[in-house]
């Protein structure tokens, strides 16, 4: 999961980001509006964490372009402010939540879980499932029945962006910019090393689960008869 924190303090952003990294998401930190817009307009994060006063353009003004541009990313604000009305006119421009500085960790990452939740089936904030499989970020492992296996942390990214899109193609270019981000120079060797040792562990743990490849164009996730 790919998300974008828009935050001129840059210790609180990087602390930020060492926070979701901690918890298996993918980051990428700007420092102003004007950067945190370029980047928000590429579409490719699962959620933004935008604080509202920002250089060069604040964040009321980077949201209301990003909606104004069609991006339906989920947006948490974090501001200094606890005015009510800076909570109402944040949400009337678009945000999906609010955040109040100085926040707990917990708070900040339950916020997140409740943003981007995946189309796999819950089975908690931790676990992700698609036929009988299971992806579990605590102990970055995938389970089939009493089997499993620990996964390595590029390897669990490639595989819950797999389980939020059961079914679809996903083009190698979309997964580049999904986990090592759009300004990656990762070549598309890269994602087919992982791929084979994701094929290799689902094999070892006998599901009938399978990645499928679609020649020149990318991978899916699909249930097979074994």
């Amino acid at each position: 999961m790919h998300i974008l924190i828009v935050e001129d303090e840059v210790q609180l952003a990087d602390a930020l980001s060492e926070i979701l990294k901690r918890n298996k998401y993918i980051t990428d930190t700007v420092y102003d509006g004007n950067d945190g817009l370029d980047s928000a307009l590429t579409g490719i994060y699962d959620c933004i964490l935008l604080d509202i006063m920002l250089p060069g353009m604040n964040g009321i003004d980077v949201l209301k372009n990003l909606r104004k541009n069609k991006i339906s990313t989920p947006v948490l604000l974090l501001t200094a402010r606890s005015e009510v009305e800076d909570k109402i006119n944040g949400l009337d421009c678009g945000a999906d939540d609010y955040l109040t500085k100085p926040f707990v960790t917990g708070e900040l990452l339950a916020r997140v879980r409740a943003l981007t939740r995946r189309k796999g089936e819950i089975i908690n904030e931790n676990s992700f499932t698609f036929s009988d499989i299971s992806l579990n970020k605590n102990s970055c492992s995938i389970t089939c029945q009493n089997n499993d296996v620990k996964l390595s942390l590029k390897e669990y990214q490639i595989m819950e962006l797999l389980i939020a899109n059961p079914h679809q193609i996903l083009p190698k270019e979309r997964i580049i910019e999904k986990i090592w981000g759009y300004e990656s120079d990762v070549e598309y060797n890269n994602i087919e090393v992982y791929i084979s040792f994701l094929r290799k562990k689902l094999s070892a743990i006998g599901t009938n689960v399978a990645i499928k490849t679609a020649r020149g164009i990318g991978y899916s996730l699909e249930e097979v008869n074994l």
